[in-house]
């Protein structure tokens, strides 16, 4: 005990010492997670810049910029004579997409013709660009049923029969957990997480390793008595306490401040935090162990926590990634921590269905003491190699 209490001091007047450990453990997963809440705090963008090119000038033609600038995702700033010039802008950035009406579009549409629409959504801004195309692909579907109807009407048919034969089925439609499209619910308690997990298998792996690159490794070790175990949980311990604070603040501030929705009682999304927390640290420990050499292991979590906002599910399914892509999604922590998020928070589900998940994000730090050995020897032997 009194080695684990001289450890835990000695970690404790280093965290005091180097402002970069509070910077990192603190300011940043709390600077992320509020440019997120604030960035998305309307929870869906909305009027999207965009562009129409109309080469007919029919009144059928300004009827559907009407309806265009009238949806609440896109607003028209600006009117463009050809393709050409549309395209222009949009490389240059001015809008996120345009969209085309050829000529003679009512007469043809009219005549029954079938003419065609185009609109070109810029999906290298993602979210803009599918709500343009979300827009744009309403609009489409819509002057169709109107001009169908047009063309029913002109044969003699009654406008509620017209009305059957376009649309025979009502769909509705009912967004479990999340029912008013909210982006913020949804990316806050995916990137937030994210963050907060790379943050903490780096400062885990800065922390262990520059004793190694410093030599003060040695001195690390005695003040534990000669125990790794014990110098690592002197070590781990004020880091776990500062970064669960951290989680759950920002879990109070979704939850509590913005109030999205948290459908299963608060001590299970806290202990779920408190165990992502333990999982990384114990994820960036393996690593240092397998690789007890600084610029080496940095450079391993951080490629491994950046691409978990990517194979992790947030942006993609799981289920649909290549299998060799999609095997790595269950070895980092956040991925179990996202789904526990889904399953209780968002979803509601018993408590039981969720378990292993739990039983998963408990299992790393457990990995990680199967190379202790390797990195006792790195401790009592340390060679700084550049």
């Amino acid at each position: 005990m009194s080695g684990l209490v001289s450890t835990m001091r000695r970690e404790m007047r280093r965290l005091a010492s180097r402002p970069i450990y509070l910077f990192a453990m603190m300011a940043v997963p709390i600077g992320c997670a509020l440019f997120f809440m604030s960035l998305l705090r309307e929870g869906l963008p909305t009027k999207v810049p965009v562009a129409v090119v109309d080469n007919d000038n029919s009144a059928l033609s300004r009827q559907m910029i009407r309806d265009l600038d009238a949806t609440q995702l896109l607003d028209i700033n600006s009117y463009y004579d050809s393709y050409h010039a549309a395209l222009e802008a949009v490389r240059r950035g001015e809008i996120y997409g345009f969209f085309v009406i050829p000529n003679e579009f009512e007469k043809n549409a009219v005549a029954g013709h079938s003419p065609t629409l185009n609109y070109y959504s810029n999906m290298a801004y993602f979210i803009p660009g599918t709500l343009s195309f979300k827009g744009f692909k309403t609009i489409a579907v819509t002057t169709t049923g109107s001009v169908a109807a047009m063309q029913l009407v002109s044969t003699g048919l009654e406008r509620d029969a017209v009305g059957a034969l376009i649309q025979p089925l009502a769909v509705q439609d009912h967004l479990i957990g999340n029912p008013w499209s909210n982006y913020s619910i949804y990316l806050c308690n995916s990137f937030a997480p994210g963050v907060l997990a790379l943050m903490i298998m780096l400062v885990t792996v800065f922390s262990i390793c520059e004793e190694i690159k410093r030599g003060t490794s040695v001195a690390w070790l005695e003040s534990a008595r000669g125990s790794i175990i014990v110098a690592l949980l002197g070590k781990m311990l004020p880091h776990t306490l500062i970064f669960s604070i951290v989680g759950i603040f920002i879990q109070s501030l979704m939850y509590g401040y913005n109030h999205y929705p948290l459908n299963c009682p608060l001590w299970v999304m806290i202990l779920a935090m408190v165990l992502f927390v333990v999982a990384c640290q114990g994820f960036a420990l393996f690593i240092c162990s397998v690789l007890p050499n600084l610029r080496l292991a940095l450079s391993v979590v951080s490629l491994l926590g950046v691409l978990s906002f990517s194979i992790t599910g947030f942006s993609f399914p799981v289920e649909n990634m290549y299998g060799a892509v999609a095997i790595f999604s269950h070895i980092v922590p956040v991925r179990y921590y996202f789904l526990i998020y889904v399953d209780q928070a968002l979803n509601g589900i018993p408590l039981y269905y969720s378990r292993w998940y739990f039983v998963a994000l408990a299992i790393f730090p457990l990995v990680a003491t199967t190379m202790l050995w390797r990195l006792k020897k790195a401790c009592k032997n340390p060679i700084y190699i550049p």
